[in-house]
């Protein structure tokens, strides 16, 4: 082959590389810009599927909330400080004000606005009301101790007190052993209602024991002369009076009976709700705020314009500082 035609054949050659070089790179750009495209297309919803898994699975109490868009409070009616009904009918107290931090908590952790439904609870009922779901948080003047501890659970202590007595001014009863032969209204449903008999069982004091349905029946019954004691925690016996302004016509007498510690009341084995209430426990310990509200319900004049004048025992201090109430 002459030189000549060793020149044409290898130009032609160099041509037909240069072009199938342009051929595999137009087909490779042709594919990239179409990976583009489907990857563009998958990206929102690759980005959903992420999405969905992030949201984290609530349980219990906080799903319940959430998925209805309403808490539901069980509140007592006539149990004043802690939970009563104002003169136009609504909910107040100092376990009322706690529960509102709660349930501001509750929507900070949901992040959405939930609405508050307020149902009224009585000692008999309001433990049936919040394992059935009527109610998702009690906030009254319930007695934590370990047999209701098996069937619901509570936040940390509130307050804390114990069982006296009420009688009539000049009825020269001191104390239990005063009401040999006498009468003794109990409240059904609280912890008195065996509590107070067994201490007169041990005691061997022929008492008779009347029961009424909540603390307002029990007072009346009292009041009417159908009993001659009235037995409850003292402080809700000093409400009672502050509330009926009839401190002149009865007083509080005797040595405790019996030691209580209160509580807000929600359901047993629900742990992400639990964290809730105690994450507000200890914002309301760390601000002072329940100090606030404790000296608002127990110092400063009720709606009656009676004070009860209770300042903190150093028992409730010492237990608010364990959730974080910082020393003076």
């Amino acid at each position: 082959m002459s030189a000549h035609a060793c020149a044409a054949t290898a130009s032609s050659a160099v041509v037909d590389l240069v072009s199938a070089f342009y051929r595999f790179t137009a087909a490779a750009t042709a594919a990239v810009l179409a990976l583009g495209l489907i990857l563009g297309l998958m990206q929102p919803a690759v980005a959903q599927q992420n999405s969905a898994t992030f949201v984290f699975p609530y349980t219990g109490t906080l799903k319940k909330i959430r998925d209805s868009g309403a808490v539901r409070i069980g509140h007592r009616q006539n149990s004043p400080p802690f939970a009563f009904l104002d003169r136009k009918g609504r909910p107040i107290g100092y376990s009322l004000d706690l529960c509102d931090n709660v349930v501001e908590e509750i929507i900070a952790e949901l992040g959405k606005d939930i609405r508050v439904e307020y149902r009224p609870v009585t000692p008999e009922n309001r433990f049936d009301l919040l394992n059935s779901g009527e109610i998702d948080l009690e906030c009254g003047s319930t007695t934590n101790n370990v047999e209701r501890r098996k069937i619901v659970a509570f936040s940390p202590t509130i307050f804390v007190t114990g069982t006296k007595l009420l009688v009539r001014r000049g009825s020269r009863i001191l104390n239990l052993r005063g009401l040999q032969g006498k009468t003794v209204v109990l409240t059904r449903g609280t912890v008195h209602e065996k509590a107070v008999p067994k201490l007169a069982e041990r005691q061997k004091l022929a008492i008779k024991f009347v029961y009424a349905g909540d603390h307002q029946e029990s007072f009346q019954t009292l009041a009417a002369g159908k009993a001659d004691a009235f037995a409850n925690d003292d402080v809700q016996l000093y409400g009672m009076l502050a509330e009926t302004r009839s401190g002149a016509e009865f007083r509080v007498i005797g040595e405790f009976l019996t030691y209580a510690d209160y509580a807000l009341m929600y359901r047993k084995d629900d742990a992400d709700f639990a964290e809730v209430v105690e994450r507000a426990f200890h914002k309301l310990a760390g601000s002072r705020e329940i100090v606030a509200l404790y000296e608002h319900w127990f110092q400063k004049p009720l709606p009656s314009g009676v004070r009860l004048n209770l300042p903190m025992s150093p028992h409730l201090e010492e237990l608010f500082r364990v959730q974080g109430l910082p020393m003076d």
